[in-house]
């Protein structure tokens, strides 16, 4: 059955069809010379007229013009044959190997229903002091990073993935959403350099590319780890860069669509589109998805109704500072505006939750201080004021880590430190037997031992 365009507004199309209207979501097809145009139904505006998103270019489009339906909605390759491969947000494959895939799953799948999750709250160890100590993450759970432009969200995204293949020995899936393609063609070439690409998934849809594309990418990602979890029963890492992008397609195709704009001009099916896709992400007793997700905040406003929107779906929540990055402390997480749902002594254990709760205390009575310092200097402190700002600082810089990713560029080795060290090392600190130790030699470390040599 086919159907014929009678209206164009930038990427949305409204079709006339004579008979039965498709589906909502399914896929309709328009020849072009050369190349086939791949539309999806989202809106049935009377008896005989749908809106329909284009997911790829308009360029050649015109009225008039017929339009196939396929009967079927977005169906992308999944399996052992995705690893090693780089994706479309339409499963075609954009790295010039083989196309043809052996299993295939359609991408709209409803969350799993409470008695089929599974799982325990058990901390996934990424080797990165300052997480692992102040904002563990929950196997399976949902972690978001926060932070403006230039401050490391995707830095750490690609240590992750270097950490999942080498600590977990799980599976990867990446997803690229309206990031420049340079970076994703970066991370691709330093992935196979370090051996790594062969347990990871890359799904792209570019900054370049139709809003269509940027909002299904992390569909395609999300169903690709949705088989590894079911059917190969595997621990996947999940990594979406960047889901402020996702919600931005969204509001690009809410306004095409004619729906009237909500708070801050974002779309007013925002909470339900998170959601949507949120709450996909979960655990079953065979297999885990644990995602960790970039979050952009626009003029690093942290209540941004966009950013927001996110919040309230985390386990963890991982705030990056340009105030650390400006002083040079990398990764630079905001150690006390960062939280995790399982640092609960019940859940760590009572030594990493003290660990952790006299860092938070100690940190605190620095900033507190900071003005003091600043305006008299740290002779017109007290003698315990003083030590507490001592500790303070070889805290701050015992938390900063090399990372393998960024070997090529600082000339230092990368590290991973397990949690058993981290917490070994600011216990020494703070209980003052690293006092006569100069700061200098705790900056970027990994265990504490390499202090005193």
């Amino acid at each position: 059955m086919t159907g014929t365009i009678v209206a164009l507004n930038s990427t949305v199309c409204d079709i006339r069809f004579e008979e039965a209207l498709p589906a909502l979501f399914e896929t309709l097809v328009l020849e072009l010379p050369g190349r086939t145009l791949t539309l999806e139904t989202r809106r049935q505006l009377d008896a005989g007229h749908v809106r329909a998103v284009a997911l790829g270019s308009m360029q050649g489009v015109k009225e008039g013009m017929a339009v196939r339906r396929s009967g079927a909605r977005i169906r992308v390759p999944v399996g052992e044959e995705t690893l090693g491969r780089l994706f479309n947000a339409l499963g075609e494959p954009i790295d010039g190997g083989e196309r043809a895939f052996g299993t295939y799953r359609e991408v709209f799948n409803p969350s799993l229903g409470v008695s089929e999750q599974g799982g325990s709250a058990a901390i996934y160890e990424t080797g990165i002091k300052v997480i692992d100590l102040l904002a563990p993450f929950i196997r399976g759970g949902k972690v978001g990073l926060f932070g403006g432009a230039g401050v490391g969200k995707t830095v750490l995204l690609m240590e992750f993935i270097f950490k999942s293949v080498a600590l977990h020995h799980g599976v990867s899936v990446f997803a690229g959403i309206g990031e420049r393609i340079r970076e994703g063609h970066e991370l691709y070439a330093q992935m196979l350099q370090a051996g790594v690409m062969e347990k990871t998934v890359m799904v792209f849809g570019q900054m370049n590319e139709a809003p269509g594309l940027r909002y299904r990418a992390p569909m395609t990602a999300l169903t690709i780890s949705e088989h590894f979890r079911d059917a190969l029963h595997q621990e996947v890492l999940l990594l979406v860069d960047n889901i402020y992008r996702y919600i931005q397609a969204g509001q690009e195709i809410s306004t095409l669509l004619g729906r009237i704009p909500s708070r801050v001009g974002y779309q007013p099916t925002l909470s339900n589109e998170i959601a949507e896709l949120e709450e996909r992400i979960a655990s079953t007793p065979g297999g885990s998805i644990t995602s960790v997700q970039a979050v952009y905040v626009p003029a690093d406003d942290i209540t941004d109704p966009g950013v927001a929107s996110v919040f309230a779906h985390l386990d963890t929540s991982v705030i990056l500072s340009r105030a650390y990055a400006a002083k040079g402390l990398y990764p630079a997480i905001d150690p006390l505006e960062s939280h995790s749902k399982l640092l609960d002594p019940l859940v760590v254990g009572e030594r990493h939750f003290n660990v952790a709760k006299a860092v938070k205390e100690t940190l605190v009575a620095y900033r507190e201080l900071q003005d003091i310092i600043a305006m008299l200097g740290m002779q017109q402190l007290g003698p315990e004021d003083r030590l507490k700002v001592m500790r303070a600082r070889k805290l701050e810089k015992f938390l900063t880590q090399p990372f393998m990713v960024t070997e090529s560029f600082t000339g230092r080795p990368g590290r991973s430190v397990a949690l058993a060290d981290t917490i070994a090392g600011c216990e020494k600190i703070l209980s003052g037997a690293m006092d006569g130790v100069d700061e200098s030699r705790f900056y970027m470390i990994g265990g504490i031992d390499e202090a005193d040599l």
